[in-house]
């Protein structure tokens, strides 16, 4: 697999154009990007803020913890994200953990969410977090492939609720 060369960022205005294209592409596969924007028209400006308001712990919204969103960039703008949460409440201790992140359709399968994750463990420890939680269903063998490349050890798996996939829990030391 070719060197993946993938930055970082925090949520941007910058990034706009391609994340909108991000957003497209998503919404053509029939999901939703996952970041809190509706519409392209949306006030994107305020998105970005909010972003940031959320890394800083300012007007979350119920149920939410803090968390620090980064926008995986490569040469043609936003690829991804990656978001560490700060702390854990009993809903993510569950399902979600301190790490997540979603790769734009196009992008997928070429390294992005390995090397994000990989780029993502410092920020961990530089929260002085000693362990992180990630999860993923248990139909995602592309997620649990990064997590255990990462060094993710299997804790258990909980049973999926209504039909839905069953979610593995790992931790990866830090």
């Amino acid at each position: 697999m070719k060197e993946i060369n993938i930055q970082l960022k925090e949520p941007s205005v910058e990034y706009k154009e391609s994340f909108l294209r991000a957003l497209d592409e998503y919404t053509r596969e029939g999901r939703s990007l996952d970041e809190g924007i509706a519409e392209p028209g949306d006030d994107f400006a305020a998105f970005v803020q909010s972003k940031k308001d959320e890394s800083a712990g300012v007007n979350l919204k119920d149920g939410r913890v803090p968390q620090s969103t980064f926008w995986i960039v490569d040469g043609d703008g936003y690829a991804g994200r990656i978001s560490i949460r700060h702390t854990l409440n009993e809903k993510l201790l569950k399902k979600g953990g301190h790490i997540g992140y979603g790769i734009i359709p196009s992008k997928r399968g070429q390294g992005y969410a390995t090397k994000a994750l990989e780029l993502m463990l410092p920020r961990a420890r530089a929260l002085d977090l000693k362990k992180v939680l990630l999860t993923c269903d248990s139909t995602n063998t592309a997620s649990k492939k990064i997590i255990e490349g990462a060094g993710g050890f299997l804790e258990n798996e909980i049973p999926g609720e209504d039909g839905m996939p069953s979610t593995l829990r790992f931790w990866i030391e830090l």
